[in-house]
């Protein structure tokens, strides 16, 4: 999918959804998109020259200049750009009631989330920068907002001349620039509950020298100021259905307190911060978050008692039967209040004996600062509730891969819609984007999507994290490639997906880097390796075949996914901080290339890890992929390919052939099966896709010299 920086700066888009930026549906593939789950295009970053996008971007906006020039007198801002002086005014005067000389409001909420909600765009409200990554910083004179390159114009697009841009993301960077704007002696305020162990740690170390401290401030003064600020749904909690569950939440309980149990130091609670930590343990969720099916939550587990923190009157009678809330046992779980989660949680910590194990990748400061003395805290990277969630049940695996069944059709649709639509040359990136989003919105037990639909043509494509909007978007032509990054949220699964194609004649560039992605991704998908090897140490493999000719990209490899959870599923993935590989772990595959201003490529399947058999050693693994979508022949040079690649790559046509086309048979999609079947054709031993192998041509020019000698 949007793919993950190479840093653990996770490349999204979150919303706080603005009604000028909401798409109107459009009824190309079955009814409109779910009203519980609308879709908002970002502004983004036009790093495309006014060369590359002149007669083909049907914007529905006259031109104007589009980014500020705050040097003029007056200043120019253009008509995206957010006035921002009433909450500077009034979040200044609530900083100086507290004595405190500025004021650090980070991109995230208290869960420390990739997605957030709009309730919780705290630096958008501030700021007007809808971008995913960034920190501002206020004080009484001076109002600086830090994002890196991805986000620099759309940031002089989207801010006012109150604000001043810092093209750096850095800590130390933002502490540099506080040390010379705040006195001696000063102190920064800053919201514990959006500040992780290691953001905070970073900033003391950073400061401790120059006589400026932190102070923690609980309230977060933002929200004092933000007076429309965008309610908590009203949506009623739900349970999984039974035929999508292996596990009960008790059988979870008893898993996790077993751990618990055999751990070395004896932890006696386990508090769980990450909102998809507490609706996998009771396999309940929500609708929070966008793209996201999580609900606001934390959960303090003992051997005794579960106390879950949540918006109570969001819990339905029937649920609150199915969580044995009426009770005190061990297995009953106590409902109590969201926001009393800092106040119970210190009460706990009170007791004589106690002991509480956090992840410390997804505890915010405000819970882990109250757990004291330190003989009263245990921690580790990952709670035992995201490191066994990411070992997928068995039946978690088969409705997962089941889900990519009917999401394959989905694609299937677009692609071969596009292939005839676009010779016309009147659809667009945001047309395909809407007929994917609708063709998955027909599948059984569809959610809606996953994330932001990537719909990417030309120049556009070479920019990893583009979605286009109705000022960016480019009419799609048989002269330029596409990329179609998706997903859709099913009952039974999450899918994440990536297709590039060309519908007319790609140079030979487009088409060797393709093929070397593509064998990137093969060798990856095709490497046997012992279970426990960190995708870290396999991940250059999806890089070697672009190395050769100097080639790389710029994001990272893969991630977890989930079984209708977030399509970024930490801790799984090819990154340093992700954990080692076991079977029954599902992982996304995503190698790239981006020629900038010119085309973009990404070939993205989601595998799971299996065991494979292997002549002498044993507990060894594989990849298998889930994702079944042919890749565009066209875009394929089989003489780049090693035998054992495409021996690879026939063996996964087979398997489209045989899980998908039944698929179609049922749906009744007699064309897109005869489609399938006409891009799922084995390949020969050489040439870009010959219909007769080397082999052959030598027998029949044998054949000719023998009867030319003859004559």
């Amino acid at each position: 999918m949007h793919l993950q920086a190479d840093t653990h700066t996770h490349f999204l888009r979150y919303a706080a959804y603005t009604s000028e930026h909401l798409l109107c549906n459009r009824s190309v593939c079955g009814s409109g998109r779910d009203a519980k789950m609308p879709s908002r295009r970002w502004l983004l970053a036009l790093s495309l020259s006014l060369a590359a996008l002149a007669g083909n971007t049907v914007g529905a906006v006259a031109y104007e200049r589009t980014e500020r020039n705050c040097s003029l007198s007056p200043p120019y801002l253009p008509s995206t750009a957010v006035n921002t002086t009433l909450q500077l005014q009034e979040l200044r005067e609530g900083m100086l009631s507290l004595n405190i000389f500025a004021y650090i409001i980070p991109g995230t909420d208290a869960h420390l989330s990739e997605y957030i909600a709009p309730r919780d765009a705290r630096m958008a409200f501030m700021t007007g920068f809808t971008g995913s990554a960034g920190t501002a910083v206020v004080t009484q004179t001076k109002a600086t907002l830090w994002t890196d390159s991805r986000y620099w114009v759309q940031a002089e697009r989207q801010m006012d001349c109150n604000w001043e841009l810092e093209k750096d993301v850095s800590i130390s960077s933002v502490a540099e620039w506080l040390i010379s704007e705040v006195p001696p002696g000063g102190e920064i305020g800053f919201d514990p509950f959006l500040f992780s162990l290691q953001t905070q740690e970073n900033y003391q170390l950073n400061l401790e020298s120059s006589n400026r401290s932190l102070k923690s401030i609980p309230e977060n003064l933002v929200d004092q100021v933000w007076k429309n600020r965008p309610p908590i749904p009203p949506d009623s909690l739900t349970r999984l259905p039974d035929r999508v569950i292996q596990r009960s939440w008790q059988v979870k309980v008893d898993q996790i307190r077993n751990q618990m149990r055999d751990n070395p130091y004896q932890p006696t609670a386990l508090l769980l911060s990450a909102l998809d930590e507490t609706a996998w343990l009771f396999n309940l969720r929500g609708n929070d978050i966008p793209y996201n099916p999580f609900f606001y939550s934390y959960t303090l587990l003992t051997m005794d008692q579960i106390w879950l923190f949540l918006h109570t009157d969001r819990v339905t009678e029937e649920l609150k039967v199915y969580l044995n809330a009426s009770c005190n046992g061990s297995f009953c779980v106590q409902l109590k209040s969201y926001d009393s989660v800092l106040a119970d949680l210190k009460k706990y910590v009170a007791q004589p004996g106690v002991k509480v194990w956090i992840g410390t990748e997804y505890t915010n400061y405000a819970l882990y600062e109250i757990i004291t003395p330190e003989d009263k805290l245990m921690t580790s990277s990952y709670s035992p509730v995201l490191t066994t969630k990411a070992v997928k049940d068995e039946t978690e695996q088969r409705i997962l891969r089941d889900a990519h069944v009917r999401d394959a059709v989905a694609v299937i649709q677009l692609l071969m819609w596009l292939e005839k639509a676009v010779p016309e040359g009147k659809e667009t990136e945001l047309t395909a984007a809407d007929y994917v989003n609708k063709c998955r919105s027909k599948q059984h037990d569809s959610r809606g999507p996953s994330f932001e639909t990537i719909s990417a043509s030309g120049p556009n494509a070479a920019l990893a994290h583009y979605s286009p909007t109705e000022e960016t978007s480019r009419r799609l032509t048989v002269d330029e490639m596409y990329l179609v990054d998706s997903g859709g949220q099913y009952l039974d699964g999450t899918t994440d997906i990536t297709r590039t194609v060309h519908w007319g004649t790609p140079t030979a560039m487009q088409k060797e880097a393709f093929t070397r992605v593509l064998m990137g991704n093969i060798e990856i998908s095709r490497t046997i390796f012992p279970s426990g090897t960190r995708g870290v140490n396999m991940e250059m493999l999806g890089r070697r075949a672009l190395w050769e000719l100097g080639l790389n990209y710029g994001h990272g490899t893969g991630h977890g996914v989930g079984n209708y959870f977030g399509v970024h599923e930490w801790p799984v993935g090819f990154q340093g901080n992700n954990i080692p590989f076991r079977a029954g772990m599902f992982t996304s595959i995503e190698p790239g290339y981006y020629k900038e201003n010119d085309f973009g490529i990404r070939i993205e399947d989601v595998t799971v890890t299996v065991p494979v058999q292997t002549k002498y050693g044993h507990n060894f693994l594989t990849f298998e992929t889930v994702s079944l979508v042919p890749y565009d022949k066209k875009l394929i040079d089989t003489s780049l390919l090693s035998s054992e690649q495409l021996q690879w790559l026939n063996k996964y046509y087979e398997t489209i052939r045989r899980l998908v086309g039944p698929e179609l048979d049922k749906q009744e999609l007699h064309a897109e099966k005869d489609w399938m079947l006409k891009n799922t054709e084995p390949f020969m031993a050489s040439g870009s896709s010959a219909s007769i192998c080397s082999s052959s041509l030598t027998l029949i020019a044998l054949a000719v010299a023998l009867l030319h000698n003859i004559v």
